[in-house]
Order: structure tokens, then C-alpha cells, then sequence
């Protein structure tokens, strides 16, 4: 484990064409595990543990959008890696979609897993009580719903030693950091830039996810002028966890044709 500037701590595995991966709320860079064991060797895998997660220092709030995004390209300054492909899970697509947006030069394709976009005034207003809620409760309080609302049935019945992990995992977090995280992703709202993003972009949800949900999907499809959009059947929000060989085919496939294709115009 690495550190850049004290701030974020980060981790490279394998060689080949950088790919910088970025969590979600309340997880750690391990949540890439499975994916990462999946894609092939050709790729030089950047994980960072956002601020206040993981291994990283707690966050010392308040913190933007911009403070994470400009964590990750601290990462990428102290990895020595100029420019890269960008994949995010959840708030990691957020910052994603940030990142791409404002920082074009560092990145050359994206995928946006799990992660939001617009969203409606019912939408915003759950994300309030759902603030709300893990301020009286602490993160008891979110824990009792999660399985419900991130994995299927199927994952439930033949997995719970996972299930039960995850969730340990989402009590032990820092309740500020997970609030703050928490707020940033509710709270932010990127819809105007999506179409300034220049990159080709793989955006991904589940077909039952209840936190991205199809709707902003097709919003992020609509206005990032190159991107592709896939529906994931039967999948809710925890794909890392269900589906980790499938999310590394759709990105190993999606990196791998549009390097063949800017390879052809190029030639």
C-alpha cells in the first residue's frame, strides 16, 4: 500500500495500459477484488482507497465532488501515470464523470457502473432521509435495508457469509466519512456536463438497481455523446459482488474495441 501526499492511499497491480478503478460509499479498493482477478493481464490496475475510507485518513470535512476527483488525480501523479482508462462503481462513477469532464487530457475511455446522474425531486428527497437516518441511527440504522435493496434473492440465499461481510464492513465505517461521502453523492449533480465529456463511455446498471436505476442511465447515455448503455439483467446495485466475471468481460470488451477502432482510424 502506497500513500499520495498523506491524503489517499493506493495500490498497482499488473502491466499493460493503466486502468484507475474508484469504489463506492463505505467501501475500500478490495471491492474491486473479483473484477480485478477477472480482467485480463494486460492492464496496469491503479486502486485507491477514497478519503475516509479504507485504509485512507478520515475526511475532514466538508468535501466536494472536486475533493475526491482531484485525490484520484493525485494518485495518478504519484503512480507516474499521465493518462489512463477510468472505470467507477457508485460514487466512483460520480467522480468518474467529474473527473472526465474537467480533467478530458488525464483520461482516454470511461465506465460508469452503478453511479447516478439527475435526479427527480422524489429521488432527492430520499437521499435526505436516508442522510437524515444515519445521523440518529449511526450505520445500523442503513444496514437492516442494504441487503434487500443491493442484493437479489438468488445472491442472498447461496451467499450469505459475503452478505454478512459487506455489511460488517458498512457497520465498522467512520460514521463522518461515511456522511460526508454519503452527502456527496446524493447532493451532487453533474447532468449540465455530461455532454462535455469527449471520451467514448461504457455506461452500466442493474436492471432492479434502486440507487442508479435505469432512468439515470439512459439520462447519462442521452448526453455523453460517445457512449454505449447496457442494462444488467436481474442485477440490482451490488455487481461487483454478483457479477465480477461479467463486469470484467463488458470492460475488458468495451476497452479492447475502441482501442481497435482508434487503431484503424489512426492507421
Amino acid at each position: 500500500m502506497k500513500t499520495a501526499e498523506g491524503r489517499i492511499h493506493y495500490e498497482v497491480s499488473g502491466e499493460g495500459a493503466p486502468l484507475v478503478l474508484v469504489h463506492g460509499v463505505g467501501a475500500n479498493l478490495q471491492s474491486w477484488d473479483g473484477v480485478c482477478a477477472a480482467l485480463p493481464g494486460r492492464f496496469r490496475i491503479i486502486r485507491s482507497d477514497l478519503r475516509g475510507h479504507g485504509a485512507s485518513p478520515l475526511i475532514d470535512g466538508p468535501i466536494s465532488i472536486d475533493t475526491f476527483a482531484e485525490d484520484i488525480l493525485r494518485v495518478m501523479d504519484a503512480a507516474g501515470v499521465e493518462r489512463a482508462d477510468l472505470a467507477g462503481f457508485s460514487l466512483g462513477g460520480l467522480i468518474a464523470q467529474r473527473l472526465a469532464a474537467g480533467w478530458p487530457e488525464r483520461f482516454r475511455r470511461i465506465v460508469i457502473l452503478s453511479a447516478v446522474a439527475g435526479r427527480t425531486e422524489e429521488e432527492r428527497a430520499k437521499v435526505v432521509a436516508r442522510l437524515q437516518m444515519i445521523r440518529d441511527g449511526g450505520m445500523k440504522a442503513i444496514t437492516g435495508a442494504a441487503r434487500e435493496r443491493w442484493f437479489t434473492e438468488a445472491f442472498v440465499r447461496d451467499h450469505e457469509d459475503t452478505i454478512r461481510a459487506r455489511i460488517a464492513e458498512l457497520e465498522a465505517a467512520h460514521v463522518p466519512s461515511y456522511l460526508e461521502a454519503y452527502r456527496v453523492f446524493g447532493q451532487t449533480e453533474l447532468v449540465d456536463t455530461l455532454s462535455r465529456i469527449p471520451h467514448p463511455a461504457l455506461i452500466m446498471t442493474g436492471e432492479f438497481d434502486q440507487g442508479s436505476n435505469p432512468r439515470m442511465a439512459q439520462t447519462m447515455h442521452r448526453l455523453i455523446p460517445q457512449s454505449e448503455l447496457e442494462i444488467l439483467p436481474g442485477l440490482k446495485h451490488s455487481v461487483l459482488l454478483e457479477a465480477p466475471e461479467l463486469i470484467a468481460e463488458r470492460i475488458a470488451a468495451f476497452l479492447t474495441k475502441t482501442d481497435t477502432a482508434q487503431e484503424t482510424q489512426n492507421g
